[in-house]
């Protein structure tokens, strides 16, 4: 339990770090603003999605918010971060930065397993 409660933690975290704080310090800079016209997007648009990636990363990373709001967040970041992945591809083909956000959903997907792992659904019937 306690093994997997610091891989949930060091995941989340990360997640956090990278789709939460990063975002709300560098989403208004020029380079921010550059990459979002850079992939077609109007700026309104990298406003909207710093104030999107804040909330969900924030809606992990507090243990009070509900498993619902989590489950939420962790589906919206989950299409941001294909649309991401999406969007580079697309505009820049692949590269290095284009793989950049699967790193960070496989991250996320770790921090998703070991949610449920820590919090099982007393509804479900698991076979053994």
């Amino acid at each position: 339990m306690k093994k997997d409660k610091i891989i949930y933690w060091t995941a989340t975290t990360f997640v956090f770090l990278f789709e939460g704080v990063m975002p709300a310090l560098t989403g208004h800079t020029e380079l921010a603003k550059e990459g979002i016209r850079n992939l077609g997007y109007p700026e309104y648009f990298g406003v909207m999605l710093t104030v999107a990636k804040v909330m969900g990363s924030l809606a992990l990373i507090i243990p009070a918010i509900p498993k619902r709001v989590k489950e939420w967040a962790y589906a919206g970041l989950t299409f941001e971060l294909v649309a991401a992945f999406i969007s580079h591809w697309a505009v820049d083909g692949l590269n290095a930065l284009t793989f950049f956000p699967i790193f960070i959903l496989a991250v996320l997907m770790v921090s998703y397993i070991y949610f449920h792992k820590l919090n099982p659904d007393p509804g479900v019937v698991r076979q053994v």
